[in-house]
């Protein structure tokens, strides 16, 4: 069952390749950046990969509070451990854990690689939108949008992770109506903040 596994992930990586072989200029963007295509099936396989052998799905949210967890028990233990929460789910070195923190140095071996990591105060096409001044006005939205985000993960039951890869790959109704509505609600909100 395994060797299955293994050969269906080879099978679903050999389509970005073969495209990419085909026409590079297909596969490939601009500049250093990964080929989208590649990095969606990398990420299928992933998906595989994690149900078959860890018998978990992707998913991201319940780190934010794995994280708390850690911090409340470090400054009081007693209470954080008596809160209904994590008295259910003790704050532990998890699967979310791991999958966040793969997810972040991930994060710097594709910029890194791609020719594009650099540190900023702010994105760059804030600043163009709305000036170099605006650092409190971009911190506001960022811890706004930040707590809308985890309000709306624990309202819908999972995070883009969980509802739109693992989610949408399972043809649950639920994860692609949550998918579609955090696309919609993503646009909009772009467009007026941009």
């Amino acid at each position: 069952m395994k060797v299955t596994a293994f050969i269906l992930s080879c099978a679903m990586l050999a389509v970005p390749v073969a495209a990419f072989a085909q026409s590079p200029d297909a596969v490939m963007t601009t500049g250093g950046t990964w080929s989208p295509y590649l990095v969606g099936a990398l990420i299928g396989i992933l998906s595989w990969c994690t149900f078959y052998f860890s018998e978990q799905k992707i998913g991201a949210s319940s780190f934010y509070a794995t994280v708390a967890g850690f911090i409340g028990k470090f400054i009081a233990p007693k209470h954080t451990m008596k809160l209904a929460y994590y008295e259910e789910k003790p704050p532990e070195l998890n699967w979310e854990f791991v999958f966040v923190s793969a997810t972040i140095l991930g994060a710097v071996l594709a910029a890194t690689t791609g020719g594009e990591f650099g540190l900023r105060g702010m994105p760059l096409m804030w600043t163009q939108r709305h000036g170099d001044e605006s650092f409190v006005l971009y911190a506001a939205v960022s811890l706004l949008g930040g707590a809308l985000m985890a309000f709306g993960a624990r309202l819908a039951g999972g995070c883009t992770s969980g509802h739109g890869i693992s989610g949408t790959l399972q043809l649950s109704v639920s994860s692609w109506i949550t998918t579609v509505f955090i696309f919609v609600g993503g646009a909009l909100f772009v467009r007026l903040l941009y």
